[in-house]
């Protein structure tokens, strides 16, 4: 099974990505913008695998710019309680 394929693996790689990214000295800003790009990447170029993927993806062909922004944000959020 690959990591896409299990939302609780997952959510917890990307918390400890962004763990990463904060103790390289990444600001929360830039690594919201990152969030973005990754979403746009993730929705133009790879299938949902799990039931909570195809929430986002919905969700995401919808959102505004702003609206797109604003859910990268929760979702790093999320992320980062998962290895706290």
């Amino acid at each position: 099974m690959g990591i896409l394929e299990n939302w609780q693996q997952w959510t917890h790689f990307l918390g400890e990505k962004v763990e990463d990214a904060k103790s390289d000295g990444m600001s929360s800003k830039m690594i919201d913008r990152a969030a973005v790009q990754i979403g746009e990447y993730l929705a133009k170029n790879i299938e949902p695998q799990n039931e909570q993927e195809r929430v986002l993806a919905d969700l995401w062909s919808v959102a505004s710019s702003d609206e797109k922004q604003a859910l990268a944000s929760c979702i790093v959020k999320l992320v980062e309680n998962k290895v706290s």
